[in-house]
């Protein structure tokens, strides 16, 4: 398996994640108890490390933040949601 990595995060749907959990009003650990409900493994810990970028997220991860926060796959990996903070 090929990893490719451009130094700076290993991911990126951070910024998107970050945004939609704001617009949500949830913390991070909330999102995690409600992904946890949906069955994923997810802890406030991944949570953050999606956010700054410092985790690499797979496939099925980036289909169940997509189908929580009920947006595309496509949205989520082109950074298409703006915040604010």
């Amino acid at each position: 398996m090929k990893i490719y990595w451009n130094g700076t995060a290993k991911n990126v749907i951070g910024p998107s994640v970050r945004a939609l959990r704001k617009q949500h009003q949830l913390s991070q650990k909330a999102l995690a108890e409600k992904l946890q409900l949906m069955g994923y493994e997810f802890n406030d810990l991944t949570i953050l490390r999606i956010e700054q970028g410092t985790r690499f997220v797979a496939d099925y991860e980036v289909l169940a933040l997509a189908s929580f926060f009920q947006v595309s796959a496509d949205d989520l990996l082109n950074n298409r949601f703006q915040t604010s903070c």
